[in-house]
């Protein structure tokens, strides 16, 4: 069954890809060689919601569904064990590509409508996210799921990640400064309507202007090369925390 809706955002998943994957890059060397740096951890806010984005548009334009599924799913499995090596996880603390492979099932199965999957498929991928311990977790997959029902709308896009974003960084750790400058004690009412945003999560919020924004060109990524650079960054960071 093809979605006959339209995208309303960004369709150049090429360059968005480009930007996310620099920006997780950013995010795992400001954990592993710059942990006192935590702008590093808040530019890296923005990369999960950019793929989560890429992983809609390029469900709206595949070809074959399952080979899409086998891709992010060989890209997982092979970067499995760097994501140990490199972060510190383990096999119980499986990578965001298979956060992303259940956002994509849910997808598909609200898509095509099967035996009832449009119920059961999205619920089923939210509640392994949680039993696997996914990357991200239940609300990982519910951002995805968020995204697709808006898709056709940029009015929807904003409100989903603005709102999202919001619950998000309700439960994670507070922002006090930024470069040096200090955020906290802000005069009523700049203070009250910045606080919400204060929050390491809430900056996902960022990545906004990225996926609404329409770009003319994109840049073609040869499959070995778009999902080869995940894995291929972990080495790469893991080999200069050896080094340092």
């Amino acid at each position: 069954m093809e979605d006959r809706r339209s995208l309303a955002g960004n369709t150049a998943t090429g360059v968005l890809k480009l930007i996310a994957l620099a920006l997780m890059l950013v995010d795992h060397a400001g954990k592993m060689l710059f942990p006192g740096v935590l702008e590093m951890r808040m530019l890296g806010r923005m990369a999960f919601p950019l793929y989560c984005w890429c992983l809609v548009v390029g469900f709206h334009y595949t070809r074959s569904v399952p080979k899409y599924l086998l891709r992010i799913g060989l890209t997982g499995l092979i970067s499995q064990p760097l994501y140990m090596l490199a972060l510190n996880h383990t096999w119980r603390e499986p990578n965001v590509f298979l956060t992303l492979l259940l956002g994509l099932c849910a997808l598909w199965g609200i898509r095509e409508k099967r035996w009832y999957s449009h119920l059961w498929a999205p619920a089923a991928a939210l509640a392994l996210a949680v039993t696997l311990h996914c990357d991200y977790g239940w609300k990982g997959v519910l951002l995805m799921l968020l995204l697709y029902a808006v898709q056709d709308s940029r009015a929807g896009i904003a409100a989903v990640m603005v709102s999202f974003c919001m619950f998000w960084g309700s439960g994670s750790m507070g922002i006090s400064s930024i470069a040096g400058v200090t955020l906290t004690g802000l005069p009523t009412p700049f203070g009250e309507l910045l606080a919400p945003w204060l929050r390491l999560q809430a900056l996902a919020v960022l990545a906004l202007p990225l996926m609404l924004w329409r770009w003319k060109r994109d840049v073609r990524l040869p499959a070995v090369v778009g999902y080869g650079i995940y894995p291929a960054h972990l080495l790469l960071l893991w080999a200069l925390e050896q080094l340092v």
